[in-house]
C-alpha cells in the first residue's frame, strides 16, 4: 500500500476514533439500535428515556444539518429496555456534503455496537393506488444519486471492497415490522424507494420515468446510509412517509408546509411502529 493510500484509510479510522472518544466523554456508551429520523419525523425522540442530547455542531467530524425541519441533535437513551443512538435530523447530498460526510455517523454508530438500524424519511408517492399519508416499508431501492459513499480506497477494517446488495433491507426485520403493523392495525405498504439528488422536485416527465423503472416512492436521502450500513454488516429496516402525490397526469405545485404537515400527521403511527418494533427485537 502506498503512503498516500495508507494516509487516506487511516484518516477515516482516526476520525471515527476521535468522534467516539469525544462522545464517550459525554456519557455515551454501548447502543443496540441506531435510528435516523427524516424530515418532520423527529417525534420518536419523545418516547426515548433520554440520557444525553448533543448538538451536531459540537461533535468532531460531524456535518451540521442545514435544513429548517431537522433538529441536528444526536440523542442517546432507552426505548423499552434497549439502548438507542438516534440522529434527530440527517444530512443530504443537496446540502453540499460529500457522501462520506453524509454517512460518517454510521461508522460511529457501528463503533458503539449497534445491531440494527432504523431509518425514516419523507417521500413522494408514485403509486397512484396509494394515498399520501400512507407509510411504506422499503423492500428495495434504486440509486440515482451521482456519487457513492464507498468510492475511493477501501479499508477492510470496516467492510469488503464490493459489498453485496442483493437484500439491502433485512428480510427478517421487515417481516417483524409487518407483524408489528398488523398487531397495531396500522396500514403499512411495501415498495421500492428511489433516491435522487435534489433539492428541486421532479418534472412530470421525470415522475413518469421513475414509475416506469419501478419506483413506488421518491426522495433525496436514505440510500447512502443503507449502502454503508450493508458495508458495515448492520441490518436495516426503513419506512417512508408518503407526503405528497407525484401524479404526472395531475401534478400540482408542491408546498413544503403541506409536506411537513402530512409528515407530522403520520408521525404518531411511525412512532408506534418503531417503539413496538424495538420492544420486540432481541
Amino acid at each position: 500500500m502506498s503512503g498516500l493510500k495508507k494516509i487516506k484509510i487511516m484518516s477515516l479510522r482516526k476520525q471515527v476514533e476521535e468522534t467516539v472518544s469525544y462522545l464517550e466523554t459525554k456519557g455515551i456508551d454501548k447502543a443496540e439500535v441506531g435510528i435516523i429520523l427524516g424530515t418532520g419525523l423527529g417525534g420518536l425522540i419523545d418516547v426515548i428515556e433520554v440520557e444525553k442530547t448533543i448538538d451536531y455542531s459540537s461533535i468532531p467530524n460531524f456535518a451540521i444539518s442545514t435544513i429548517e425541519f431537522h433538529h441536528g441533535k444526536l440523542v442517546y437513551g432507552d426505548i423499552e429496555g434497549h439502548k438507542v443512538l438516534a440522529m434527530q435530523g440527517r444530512f443530504h447530498y443537496y446540502e453540499g456534503y460529500s457522501m462520506k460526510e453524509i454517512t460518517f455517523p454510521l461508522y460511529v454508530m457501528k463503533s458503539f455496537g449497534i445491531k440494527y438500524l432504523l431509518i425514516s424519511n419523507a417521500a413522494g408517492n408514485l403509486n397512484m393506488d396509494w394515498e399520501k399519508g400512507n407509510l411504506m416499508l422499503i423492500d428495495d431501492h434504486i440509486n440515482l444519486l451521482p456519487e457513492n459513499p464507498l468510492r475511493g480506497e477501501n479499508d477492510e477494517h470496516f467492510g469488503p471492497r464490493f459489498p453485496d446488495m442483493s437484500a439491502p433491507y433485512s428480510e427478517k426485520l421487515n417481516a417483524e415490522m409487518m407483524s408489528v403493523a398488523s398487531e397495531e392495525d396500522i396500514l403499512l405498504r411495501t415498495g421500492v424507494y428511489t433516491s435522487v439528488e435534489g433539492p428541486n422536485l421532479e418534472t412530470r416527465a421525470e415522475y413518469r420515468y421513475l414509475r416506469t423503472i419501478g419506483s413506488d416512492a421518491v426522495g433525496m436521502s436514505t440510500v447512502p446510509e443503507v449502502i454503508v450500513a450493508n458495508y458495515l454488516s448492520i441490518p436495516v429496516c426503513a419506512i417512508s412517509v408518503l407526503t405528497d402525490d407525484c401524479d404526472p397526469d395531475n401534478l400540482k405545485p408542491a408546498n413544503i408546509n403541506d409536506i411537513i404537515s402530512i409528515a407530522k400527521k403520520s408521525e404518531q403511527k411511525l412512532t408506534v411502529l418503531f417503539k413496538q418494533f424495538i420492544k420486540r427485537i432481541n
